[in-house]
């Protein structure tokens, strides 16, 4: 009896043992072919690289992760790529709660060595570490990693993961006539499934009267949808291919054993307890020109001690103090109402 025992236990130890390398094995691949791609031929040059270098992750600490998505496209191949958006996303790996934070990319911030200028600008001045540098300094946390995108690797990626299904809040419409009308914007109002190309026209749909404010909170939006499609049974058994089809279009600095370690620490955040928030807060947000630029500013000791809030549950136990005191007057009113008309 006893050795049928053992014999089980060792079965289950090779099965375990072979799930587990069907998934680690390609994660670490996946990360060694992306990780450092500035020593080939990539739109960063290897000096910008070897500036700013970022701190090391020691695995116990909040991790922070840049993601970076490009305006790199046919019209402008030739051009150093700002960032089309900028994302942080930290996670504590103790607690293992995490928190997403878009940075408003016409945010007039310093640029080490560069002066003052829109954050997004710090991606072509400097490539990623200056990106990474530039927003560390802004939010007074280390930033250990980046992820770098451009358009085609966008629709790459929800294209891998069999698409994605959003609520479209309103009707978006935009014509671009720069790009040969390629990436022109036509969405009608509601729930629908996305190719990549129809997602990317809603992340970038920003011709409303909330512009880059609307835009952020879509984008956010959309990562969090992404990140729950990932965890799902059918995203985990097609894991190698959806890698095997990212990976051209993917740039990070995150090296093969950080990657499996982060990838095992994502699957352990909960999607629906992701604070998602933008930098700066409505409430620390101002519209200037400034040498002819339209440009948002903002106090940054205020928007530092806005971050440790975040990361600290303030500002998620404030926005649910918030909810529940709205729903609590709606439902008064209602009540007011239906004794009205009684």
């Amino acid at each position: 009896m006893r050795k049928r025992w053992i014999k089980i236990v060792l079965a289950l130890v090779l099965v375990i043992g072979a799930i587990a390398a069907y998934y680690i094995i390609p994660i670490y691949n996946f990360a060694s072919h992306i990780s450092n791609k500035s020593d080939q031929d990539t739109v960063f040059n290897k000096e910008q690289d070897k500036k700013n270098p970022p701190p090391k992750w020691e695995r116990t600490d909040r991790v922070n992760i840049l993601v970076l998505g490009s305006d790199s496209r046919e019209s402008n191949k030739n051009e150093r790529p700002r960032s089309d958006s900028m994302i942080v996303l930290s996670i504590d790996p103790v607690t293992k709660k995490a928190a997403m934070m878009s940075i408003l990319r016409d945010l007039y911030v310093k640029i080490p060595d560069h002066g003052e200028n829109r954050i997004n600008a710090a991606l072509a001045f400097g490539g990623p570490n200056l990106a990474m540098k530039t927003a560390s300094d802004l939010l007074d946390i280390p930033i250990q990693y980046y992820v770098y995108t451009d358009f085609e690797g966008f629709i790459s990626l929800v294209d891998a993961i069999g698409g994605i299904t959003l609520d479209v809040e309103k009707d978006m419409k935009w014509v671009d006539s720069a790009d040969k009308h390629v990436y022109d914007i036509d969405l009608k109002k509601g729930v629908q499934h996305m190719d990549g190309k129809t997602a990317l026209q809603y992340v970038r749909f920003r011709h409303d009267n909330l512009h880059n404010i609307g835009r952020s909170e879509r984008q956010r939006k959309f990562i969090s949808a992404v990140f729950d499609k990932m965890k799902s049974f059918s995203s985990i058994v097609k894991l190698p291919l959806i890698l095997n089809k990212m990976e051209p279009y993917i740039q990070t600095n995150i090296q093969p054993d950080d990657m499996t370690k982060l990838a095992s620490l994502a699957l352990n955040v909960n999607t629906s307890d992701i604070q998602s928030v933008q930098i700066p807060p409505n409430n620390l947000y101002n519209d200037k020109r400034i040498n002819g630029m339209a440009v948002v500013t903002s106090d940054k000791k205020k928007l530092q001690q806005y971050v440790q809030d975040v990361f600290s549950g303030k500002i998620a136990e404030e926005a649910k103090l918030k909810a529940e005191k709205e729903k609590e007057k709606q439902a008064n009113q209602s009540g007011e109402n239906k004794s009205k008309k009684k």
